[in-house]
C-alpha cells in the first residue's frame, strides 16, 4: 500500500504575503492538491501568522476534503485555535520567530509535562495528535508514554546533506526512528525539506505511512501548475507499493 501524501500550502501564503494581495489563495491550492490526489493538506499556522492567516483556517477547515492537518507551537494560545477550529490532526512543532523554516524536532522528551496536556486536551477533542521529532529513539519513546497518536520524523538532516556518507548516517536514523516508533504502535509519518531528488531512499523506508511535503511542490507549481506538481510526487512516493 503507497504511504499518503500531505500537501502543505503554507508557501503559496508567503508569496501572498509578500505583497498583502488577495492572491495567490492557499486555499484554491488545497482545492488543486485534492483534485490532483493529495491525501491531506497541511497547512502551519504561525505564532506571527507570517504566511497562513487564521482565516485560511477557518475557510479551509470547511473546504478540505479529505485531511486537514494543523502544525502548531506548542502554546495554549495556538491549543485554544484548534480547539476552536478543529483540524483533523494537530501537529506540535517547535517555534522561534526568527527561524526560516523550522529548524528541528520537539524536545518531547525535555517537555514531558507541557506536551503530556496538550496532547490530552487535543486527543479529548477528537484531534490527531502528532509530534514533529527529530530521528532520535528517545524522542519516539518519549512520544509514546505521552501518548501521542503520531511521530513525524524530522529529515530535514537527510534532506540537508551534501556528502553521500552524511546521507547515509542520517538516513540510518530515520530508518531507527520509523522502526522503533511502528513497534509502539505509533503512526510514522516523515517531513521536512524532501523533494524530487531525495525522497525515494525514504519511501523505501516501510514503517512510514505518510510524507508532508511543502516547499519542493509549491516551487515546482510555479512551473508546472500544483495538480501535474503533486501527481508526479504522488507517483514518486507510489514506488513503495510495487
Amino acid at each position: 500500500m503507497a504511504a499518503q501524501l500531505g500537501v502543505n500550502v503554507d508557501h503559496v501564503a508567503t508569496i501572498r504575503q509578500s505583497r498583502r494581495t488577495p492572491y495567490p489563495d492557499p486555499v484554491q491550492a488545497a482545492m488543486l492538491a485534492e483534485l490532483a490526489g493529495a491525501d491531506q493538506i497541511t497547512i502551519h499556522l504561525r505564532e506571527d501568522h507570517r504566511h497562513i492567516q487564521p482565516r485560511d483556517l477557518q475557510i479551509l477547515r470547511q473546504t478540505v476534503q479529505t485531511h486537514l492537518n494543523l502544525e502548531m507551537a506548542a502554546t495554549q494560545e495556538m491549543v485554544k485555535i484548534a480547539y476552536e477550529a478543529k483540524p483533523d490532526v494537530c501537529t506540535l512543532v517547535p517555534e522561534r520567530r526568527e527561524e526560516l523554516t523550522t529548524e528541528g524536532g520537539l524536545d518531547v522528551a525535555g517537555n514531558r509535562d507541557s506536551v503530556r496536556k496538550i496532547v490530552k486536551t487535543l486527543k479529548d477533542a477528537d484531534i490527531v495528535a502528532s509530534l514533529f521529532i527529530d530521528p532520535d529513539v528517545d524522542q519516539v519513546r518519549a512520544a509514546h508514554r505521552l501518548e501521542a497518536d503520531v511521530v513525524e520524523i524530522h529529515t530535514g538532516r537527510y534532506s540537508d546533506a551534501r556528502l553521500a556518507a552524511d546521507r547515509r548516517r542520517e538516513l540510518s536514523r530515520i530508518i531507527d526512528a520509523a522502526k522503533a516508533a511502528a513497534k509502539l504502535g505509533l503512526r510514522v509519518a516523515a517531513g521536512h525539506g524532501l523533494n524530487y531528488q531525495n525522497i525515494l531512499p525514504v519511501v523505501a523506508i516501510a514503517e512510514i505511512e505518510e510524507f508532508n511535503i511543502g516547499h519542493a511542490i509549491v516551487g515546482y507549481a510555479i512551473m508546472v501548475g500544483m495538480e501535474r506538481a503533486v501527481r508526479e510526487m504522488k507517483d514518486l512516493i507510489a514506488r513503495k507499493a510495487r
